[in-house]
């Protein structure tokens, strides 16, 4: 068993849930209530990633970001070192490869909010950020968790962007996933089945201890 990868693999989807799900509330709200002409591109551009092979996405991620870019210049005058095949670089990735997984069911869940409920809200004078935090936030909730969990999940299991934009330098950027391939590579079916047990026990469990969150929420709110 590689710890050491299930680690890194846990600390890059910790990173990529605690990133996005902000972001997640802030864009799913916006485009959940706003009405604008380009609104369709936008929600096009956010599920790009959920339609594009990972190895294409990563693709044109190690262009975005490679040493010879604008921003893997700019990070490169930062911090000293490039973006790619570094866990940081992996971190950026996996935050915008995940935008649908994280977006849309937030998203969904501010859609559910009747309108009813948000004019109420309105003609009691919250202002909109006390209304996201009364309101919205409450209301919302099996979306945002249902976005937490896709985005854990996804991100625990990822392989093609990992590959492409991280490499397999272990510590850095050796995930769980690509440790699993590499034993199956080296016809060490005992060693991948082991690793690949754990990764089905913690999505498992993962989605299990999320479902009995969003119950025991739902029942409070009800």
């Amino acid at each position: 068993m590689d710890w050491t990868a299930l680690t890194l693999s846990l600390e890059l989807a910790a990173w990529t849930v605690a990133i996005l799900l902000p972001i997640s509330v802030l864009v799913g709200r916006w485009l959940a209530y706003g009405r604008f002409r380009a609104k369709g591109m936008v929600e096009a551009l956010v599920m790009l990633p959920l339609v594009l092979p990972p190895t294409v996405f990563g693709f044109y991620l190690l262009l975005a970001f490679g040493r010879n870019s604008p921003v893997g210049a700019l990070w490169n005058d930062l911090f000293g070192h490039q973006v790619v095949f570094t866990f940081e670089g992996l971190v950026v990735a996996s935050v915008i490869f995940n935008l649908p997984f994280a977006i849309q069911p937030a998203q969904r869940g501010c859609e559910a909010i009747p309108v009813e409920v948000r004019e109420a809200a309105a003609c009691c004078g919250l202002s909109p950020w006390r209304a996201l935090w009364k309101v919205d936030l409450p209301l919302a909730w099996p979306g945002l968790m249902t976005a937490m969990v896709l985005t854990f999940a996804h991100t625990l299991g990822e392989f093609g962007i990992v590959l492409m934009v991280g490499g397999s330098i272990p510590g850095e950027t050796k995930t769980i996933a690509i440790a699993i391939y590499d034993r199956v590579q080296g016809f060490d079916m005992a060693g991948a089945g082991i690793m690949s047990a754990v990764l089905v026990a913690i999505s498992f469990s993962t989605i299990a201890v999320t479902y009995w969150l969003s119950a025991r929420v739902g029942r409070r709110l009800a």
